[in-house]
């Protein structure tokens, strides 16, 4: 398989088989996180292009066969999923073939952009990504490519949540260099008010150190009254992927300290 990989065990989706609509060697992305498990960006960008044709996709994803049912359907990948031009229309041509739930994972980098929000309400569950609560740490943070500003993406977030009606996500990835920003973080949380708040830290292989179960346990108490949920919150189950190797490639092995 060049652009199905998994099925994963997720942590926010269950068992969830990925679908990569970048395809590359080398991830293409909006933003060079710093603790992005994928190592650094090699391909930077912020303009949408088709890199995978749809009728590619659905080839693959007509050929797979699997073991066990799935949750979801997930695009993701390696990189931002929505500089792909031809996400919208992907998702409509998987829900034609196949009767799992779409889920994608996204960044909000694009998410100002009209298309952008018209395509991701086209899947049944989105989950937005918001580390930062400033355009200070927001550069500290995510590191996005010239022109991304963070006070677009929260208005894009905004914008987004009033027109979706699927079930909407927010993701946030805590670690020691924006954990003293909680305050701030939840009452944005709250602000944007998500059907389920993900609190994330990085138990994959990267340069940045997770926090603790102790200190994630804390950082929940501050989003009491929002429906949320924490990675150290669900044990994964076994699951078997197709291409072990070709998943680690584009997921990462989880390490849980």
């Amino acid at each position: 398989m060049e652009y199905i990989y998994g099925p994963v065990s997720s942590w926010r989706l269950g068992s969830s088989l990925g679908i990569d609509l970048l395809s590359q060697r080398h991830r293409i992305c909006t933003f060079d996180c710093i603790y992005c498990q994928l190592g650094k960006g090699k391909r930077f960008a912020s303009s949408r292009k088709v890199y995978v044709p749809t009728h590619k996709i659905i080839k693959e994803l007509e050929m797979v066969s699997l073991p066990q049912p799935i949750n979801y359907l997930t695009l993701s990948g390696r990189g931002e999923p929505t500089l792909a031009e031809n996400l919208g229309e992907t998702i409509t041509a998987i829900k034609a073939i196949r009767k799992e739930p779409v889920a994608v994972l996204t960044n909000a980098s694009l998410i100002t952009n009209d298309k952008v929000r018209a395509e991701l309400s086209l899947a049944d569950f989105v989950s937005v990504k918001l580390d930062a609560s400033s355009e200070e740490s927001f550069e500290l943070l995510n590191k996005p490519a010239p022109g991304i500003k963070f006070a677009q993406i929260r208005q894009g977030i905004k914008q987004f949540k009033k027109e979706y009606g699927g079930i909407f996500g927010l993701q946030i990835m805590f670690i020691a260099q924006n954990k003293d920003n909680v305050s701030e973080l939840a009452e944005l949380a709250f602000e944007l008010n998500p059907d389920e708040v993900q609190i994330n830290t990085p138990l994959r292989p990267c340069p940045i150190k997770p926090l603790s179960k102790e200190e994630i346990s804390m950082i929940k108490g501050y989003f009491k009254g929002l429906n949320v949920v924490s990675v150290y919150d669900r044990t994964p189950k076994e699951i078997e992927p197709i291409n072990a190797e070709d998943t680690l490639r584009r997921r990462g092995k989880i390490e849980i300290p």
